[in-house]
């Protein structure tokens, strides 16, 4: 295992269970069994570490990078549906300590920007493959891939909220009928299916 992967590994783990706002960079590199200057030759801030926990150990995250014009777009909806529910589920107890503070929240927007991330970049992305899909006439010309995309990462997000609400930690998935439910739904809004 490389020295990085150690970073990454201890980082998801103290974010997930103390969250990105209570978790230091001197935790992490402790738990990897390093020193804190050397958690900073792979990072150079906790930002940076912190989306590379989202991008590389999160499962719901590697799995929402669709490719217009391949498979069935209510498959591909579908998969995305799941993705985007799992990747909130995950997220959640890392993230959720920054929304009871204006001051750490204000600060992780601003670092977020100057790496070009944020929460709206998964919206915009759902909705570039919806607009991708119009592009190419699988999804109907009339379609508002943008408000589409809106509605369903955000039915994702409050049905990942109501089970990490319910059951907490190590919360089971959002169940496989409300995913199919939210993607069939959006499916038919955008007269697809």
């Amino acid at each position: 295992m490389t020295t990085r992967d150690r970073i990454l590994d201890a980082a998801a783990g103290l974010m997930r269970e103390r969250g990105v706002a209570r978790t230091t960079t001197k935790e992490i590199a402790k738990a990897a069994g390093l020193s804190e200057a050397a958690l900073y030759k792979h990072f150079s801030d906790k930002t940076e570490l912190m989306l590379a926990v989202l991008r590389e150990r999160m499962p719901g995250f590697a799995r929402m990078a669709p490719r217009p014009g391949t498979g069935s777009v209510a498959e591909t909806v579908a998969a995305l549906t799941r993705a985007i529910a799992d990747f909130y589920l995950e997220a959640l107890p890392m993230l959720g300590s920054l929304l009871g503070d204006p001051r750490l929240m204000a600060a992780q927007r601003e670092s977020l920007r100057q790496y070009g991330a944020g929460p709206e970049h998964l919206v915009r992305r759902f909705a570039d493959y919806l607009r991708a899909e119009r592009d190419l006439g699988r999804i109907p010309a009339g379609a508002d891939t943008d408000a589409a995309a809106a509605l369903l990462t955000g039915a994702c997000f409050q049905q990942a909220f109501l089970q990490y609400f319910a059951e907490g930690p190590g919360a089971r998935p959002v169940p496989d009928a409300t995913v199919t439910a939210v993607s069939t739904t959006l499916l038919r809004s955008l007269g697809v299916g």
